[in-house]
This record gives C-alpha cells, structure tokens and sequence, in this order.
C-alpha cells in the first residue's frame, strides 16, 4: 500500500540532536553512521490527543537496541522526552501524528566500520508527520515472500535495526504482485511476520502468533498478548508452519503505524469472505479504547 503525500508535512520542523530545523533545511553528515554503514536503531511512535501512546515502552526497546549495538554517548531519556516535546510544539501537533526516532552511533573522524573512530557520542533524529493509521480499515492482501526472515545467529532480531534491507526486498515483491505487504516466513518456513508488522492467526475461537526468534518484538504486539488475557481471550506463541496460516479463520497485522488490520487475503487464501473477522474487530475496539485512554503527555492542549 502506498502512503500517500500530506502537504500538512510540507513545512515540517525536525529535531537533529536537538536542534530544530525545516526539514528542507536538515542535514546530515556523510561521517554519520547512519550514512556510512546504516548503524542506527530506531523506533516509531504515535500520538493521540496530546499523549504518546507506550512512550515508556518504545525507549526501554531503544535503550536495549543501543546496548546491544554498544552504542556509546547516548543521550538521556529524560533528553529525548524533552526534544519530543520541544518538535511536536515548534509544529504544533496534538494528534493523528506519527514520530520516528532514529538514534546512530554517531559520527565519525575517517570514514570506515571500526566503532573505535565514532569519538563524539550517538546522534539523535526525531522525525514528525501529520499521519493517520496507514493501512485500510477494510483489510489487506498480503504476499508470501521468497525473502526470509534470518535467525539470531545471522542478525539477532533483538536489535530494532534502521537496516531494513530485507524488508525492503520482501515489499519490492509485494509492489510487484500488486499486493499491500508481504508476509515473510523464517529460514526453517515458519511465520516470522510481514515485512512491516506482526502477524496473528484466529483458529477456532484461539488467537496464535509466532515467536520473536526470526523478527523484532513489538510494542503493539506485546499490547495485545497483554490484553487478551484481561478479556478472557485465549492466545498461544509459538511456531507456526506456512500451511497452517492458510487453514486459518481469520488473520490480522498489528503494528504503531497501522494499529490492528485485518488481512483478508494471502496469495490465493480469503479469510472470513474478504471482509475484517469478529475477532478481529473486536480487538481492534479494545486497542482504540486503550489509546484514547492511556499515554505519556506530551502536549497540554490543542492547538488552534
């Protein structure tokens, strides 16, 4: 599916370590890692009436990449809750926004891989759009992909890594089969998830969804596994072979940019008619209710 261009994005002001800046105006070194070697970690956040919807959540997800990546200089978190604040108000955004962070390890004093010559601490970008949920509320269709979803001992999944290249390559197959996304199995032909969010399977009244071994965690998905629970609904993790997605009764994506969608159809495969399932309605309503309801404030009042 392809975004389409909001011109309220037209005159945008972003925060380069926290600095802000027209994005027509925002520059970034070639010395920075994340042009040189694409070694940044990053996360993606919503707002909702003035609040952040699991902001807590997404910088303990960013703080665990960076350790990982042994990112050095990091900012604090208290330093990027205040440049978040400070961009959304220079663009006076109150709602339906979407924010990525991207943090990198920084610039360099030579070009090159070596971490030792990133001397001068992390970067840090916040990026802010007018965005509403990306995907159609009527559902999707999905691809499976020839590209896979690789193991912890090839790219530990762990790291929510600005290097996408592989779920670039999954999407070119999407965009080339006319379909939205593409649904990306493991290396062993398991669910692993699409090439942009997490997959769920409703099977006789029981929701199932893959592990995280071969894709990153989620923050909406770790919401949902939460919630079901607290509704009396029954949900199992574990892995799930390619034939089985096919046999289910309904299946739908989770994920900040899209919240929870129904896929309606996988290559041949039309789940529940070609229209969103009861559970997956269902579901939906509880996540709609739980971000008009929860948050992190970052905006006092409504703009005029």
């Amino acid at each position: 599916m392809l975004q389409t261009y909001n011109p309220k994005n037209k005159d945008l002001i972003l925060s380069i370590d926290g600095k802000l800046v027209h994005r027509d105006q925002a520059g970034v070194s070639p010395f920075d890692s994340s042009v040189q070697n694409g070694d940044t970690c990053w996360e993606g956040l919503r707002l909702y009436k003035g609040k952040i919807f699991k902001l807590e959540e997404h910088l303990d997800r960013l703080f665990k990449s960076a350790s990982m990546l042994r990112y050095e200089g990091l900012p604090t978190r208290e330093a990027i809750i205040d440049a978040i604040v400070k961009v959304l108000a220079a663009n006076k955004m109150y709602d339906q926004v979407h924010l990525r962070l991207i943090l990198s390890r920084g610039l360099k004093y030579t070009s090159g891989l070596d971490p030792r010559i990133n001397t001068k601490g992390c970067s840090l970008f916040i990026l802010p759009e007018h965005k509403a949920p990306v995907y159609s509320t009527g559902g999707l269709h999905l691809i499976t992909a020839k590209q896979r979803r690789p193991f912890a001992d090839v790219l530990d999944q762990r790291i929510h890594s600005s290097n996408q290249l592989t779920s670039i390559l999954a999407k070119l197959e999407a965009n080339d089969a006319g379909a939205d996304d593409a649904l990306m199995l493991d290396t062993e032909g398991n669910l692993a998830e699409t090439n942009a969010t997490h997959v769920f399977l409703v099977k006789d009244g029981i929701i199932h969804t893959s592990t995280t071994k071969a894709c990153p965690t989620g923050i909406t998905r770790d919401t949902l596994i939460k919630m079901c629970p607290e509704h009396d609904i029954t949900l199992e993790i574990r892995d799930i072979p390619e034939a089985e997605i096919h046999q289910a009764d309904e299946v739908f994506c989770t994920g900040t940019m899209g919240e929870i969608v129904a896929v309606n159809r996988i290559d041949d495969t039309i789940f529940n008619g070609g229209e969103p399932g009861p559970m997956t309605q269902k579901l939906a309503a509880l996540y709609s209710e739980l971000t008009a309801t929860t948050g992190y404030p970052v905006a006092s009042e409504q703009p005029d």
